[in-house]
Parts: structure tokens; C-alpha cells; sequence
């Protein structure tokens, strides 16, 4: 039928535009992120692409659905202002026949989200935390850099290594400025080595010097040694088994229904109803008068999407504290917004007849 393809190429033409412009954004704004996260230490250097990859497949969903609000929003707003919209309307066709060729085009937009939050979206945070708690549990001498000084995980020592061995467990000319609540010393040898010690791994300084200075009486302290041992890390292995509820399989979260894995799994199910509301209040949003050069239906949408998002994030606070069923929040959230998008399309297909009547009726 022509007026099904002719609303399925506007918005599958306005779809592709709108999430090539949004990916480049997003993926720009998720790398300079990155980039600073492994700036400060939070994550090695060479898993910079890769983490970035996890992370964007987590925020996925969210441009999926926002390239495809958009898309209908601008698709349709077009044909408003084109007074295309005015042909179709004396056609017979109300705003409601919209609905059928937008959910055509966009059903497989749909599914994409739905397998992204409930599948990809546990497993790319999972990833993504493995990588970080990978990089967080190596010893302090083994995430330095032999030239580049690197901060230890707590923050209170620097280390500088001139060269390492190919195993990096031996190093040459190692530099430490450790700073403590009362005093800072600078410890410099020209030899180091590894030792683990239960889950305590040390690094033994050969043939050097401590410098100590104390902050309040100023008093110095050098020193010369053969051997000096060193705390290089907290822990040699091991990180907390309890795992974050983010990073959970879906149906683990349904077998294990605590608070917290409940408002996880309101998050993931609301990414998924979320879609198809906005489906329908992108077509009741659209309208635009072609008489006016603006388009504030664009700006209004938009704002639209930001607050039912943010609500979104707001159930997921409320049920994984426990003061909100997931049942409950999912009903009044996305309940809500189904019965407003449907109110809004009666409105726009009734508007001009309740204005008529409203008018007699004062006549």
C-alpha cells in the first residue's frame, strides 16, 4: 500500500541518519571517558578499545531507542510542515493508522533492545568489571610502565621503574615517594624483586636509600640499605564474590528475587517497554504546524524522553531499596506513559472536532 512504504522509507531513511549522528556522538563522549579512566590508573592502557566496546554495547539500547524516537518525531514532523499529513488526514486516514506502519518499521528495533538489555547488557558489564578487577588485583610494580610514573591503587605511593624484566616480577632502578598521614619519604634502589607472602605481595628493594621528612617538627631522616621490603599490593588475588546485580544474568536475577536483583531487573525490563511507549508518543509528539518555522516538537520530545528515562532510573532506586514493588513500579511507569501516549493520540485526532464543538457551544 503506498501509504504504508511511504511512512516506512521516511522513517527508515531518518532512522539510519539519526544513529549514525547519536553512535558518533556517544562513542566520542565513551572514549574520552575511557581514555581518562586509564589516564588515572582505573584501567590498563592496552584494554582501552576493548573496554570501550563492553561499554558501548551496554549503552546500545538507550541510542536504539532514542535514534528511533527521534527518527519518528523528525519523519512525521516533516510531513506536517510538507503538508503531506494534511492530504493524508482528507484521505481518511487518522493519526492512529500511523501506529501500524511505525510498528512495521520499527518492530525489529524492538527485539534488538530487548535481547541487548536482557542478554548483552549483564555481559558486557561483567566483561567490563572483569577487566577492571583483572587490572586492580596485579601489584603495584606490575601495573608500572618502565618509564612513566603510575600511582599504587590506594593512591599514597608512586613508583617509577627504569626497566623490567620480561617476567615482571624483577625490576632495575626503582623510584617509591610514599606519602603517609605524618611523614614522605623517597625510597630509590637499583634492584627490586616480587615476594608473595600468603595473599600480601611485597616488593624487596636491593642496594638503596630511604629519604624520610616528618610534616610537623621537619625532621629529616636518610638512610642506606642492602635489602628493604615494600608492601606492592593489598591483595595477590582474589576480589569480592559478591558480584554487582549490573552484571547478573537476567534469569539468575529472576531465581534469586532480592531487592537489589529486583531493581535491576526492573531497569532491563523498563529498557525494553520503554521503546515501545515512545513509539507511540513520538506519533502523537509530531505534529507541527507548517505555518511556523520552528520546531519545538522536536525540543519537546527530547525533553520527554530525558524525563521518562530519568523516572525509569528513579523505579530501579526505589525497588532495589525496597520501598516500591517491582510489579507496581513497572505498572505505574510504563503504564502511565502507555495511557498518556494514547490520550495524546486521541487528542490530536479529535483536537479539531472538540474545537468546533467548543465553538458552537459558545455561539
Amino acid at each position: 500500500m503506498l501509504f504504508d512504504s511511504t511512512v516506512r522509507r521516511e522513517l527508515a531513511r531518518g532512522f539510519g541518519a539519526t544513529l549514525v549522528v547519536i553512535l558518533t556522538i556517544m562513542l566520542t563522549m565513551l572514549l574520552i571517558r575511557t581514555i581518562g579512566q586509564a589516564a588515572s590508573g582505573a584501567v590498563a592502557a592496552q584494554d582501552v578499545v576493548l573496554l570501550l566496546g563492553y561499554v558501548a554495547l551496554g549503552q546500545l539500547p538507550t541510542m536504539l531507542s532514542l535514534s528511533m524516537f527521534v527518527a519518528i518525531v523528525i519523519g512525521l514532523g516533516r510531513m506536517y510542515r510538507d503538508s503531506e499529513m494534511v492530504i493524508w488526514f482528507a484521505s481518511g486516514v487518522s493519526l492512529a493508522r500511523f501506529v501500524r506502519p511505525v510498528l512495521r518499521t520499527c518492530w525489529p528495533v524492538l527485539i534488538v533492545v530487548a535481547v541487548l538489555a536482557l542478554f548483552a547488557w549483564p555481559w558486557g558489564n561483567g566483561s567490563s568489571q572483569d577487566l577492571r578487577d583483572r587490572y586492580q588485583q596485579r601489584s603495584d610494580l606490575a601495573r608500572v610502565t618502565p618509564g612513566v610514573f603510575q600511582a599504587s591503587a590506594n593512591g599514597h605511593r608512586v613508583f617509577f621503574v627504569e626497566r623490567e624484566s620480561a617476567d615482571g616480577i624483577n625490576a632495575r632502578n626503582v623510584f617509591i615517594l610514599a606519602r603517609e598521614e605524618l611523614t614522605e619519604s623517597v625510597t630509590s634502589a637499583r634492584a627490586g624483586r616480587l615476594e608473595t607472602e600468603g595473599d600480601q605481595r611485597f616488593l624487596v628493594l636491593e642496594r638503596g636509600q630511604r629519604n624520610e621528612v616528618e610534616f610537623k617538627g621537619g625532621e629529616r631522616t636518610l638512610a642506606s640499605f642492602e635489602g628493604y621490603r615494600v608492601l606492592a599490593g593489598e591483595r595477590a588475588s582474589g576480589a569480592d564474590a559478591k558480584r554487582p546485580p549490573k552484571t547478573v544474568p537476567t534469569l539468575e536475577l529472576i531465581g534469586d528475587p532480592t531487592a537489589r536483583h529486583q531493581g535491576e531487573l526492573t531497569w532491563r525490563l523498563g529498557l525494553v517497554l520503554a521503546p515501545a511507549n515512545l513509539l507511540l508518543l513520538g506519533i502523537a509528539l509530531s505534529a507541527a504546524n507548517p505555518r511556523r518555522a520552528s520546531n519545538w516538537n522536536l525540543l519537546f520530545a527530547l525533553l520527554a524522553f530525558i524525563v521518562y528515562y530519568n523516572i525509569v532510573n528513579l523505579s530501579q532506586a526505589w525497588v532495589g531499596s525496597g520501598r516500591l514493588g517491582m510489579g507496581l513500579a513497572l505498572s505505574g511507569v510504563h503504564g502511565a506513559a502507555f495511557a498518556l501516549a494514547l490520550a495524546l493520540l486521541w487528542w490530536r485526532d479529535h483536537a479539531a472536532v472538540l474545537r468546533w464543538r467548543l465553538g458552537s457551544s459558545r455561539a
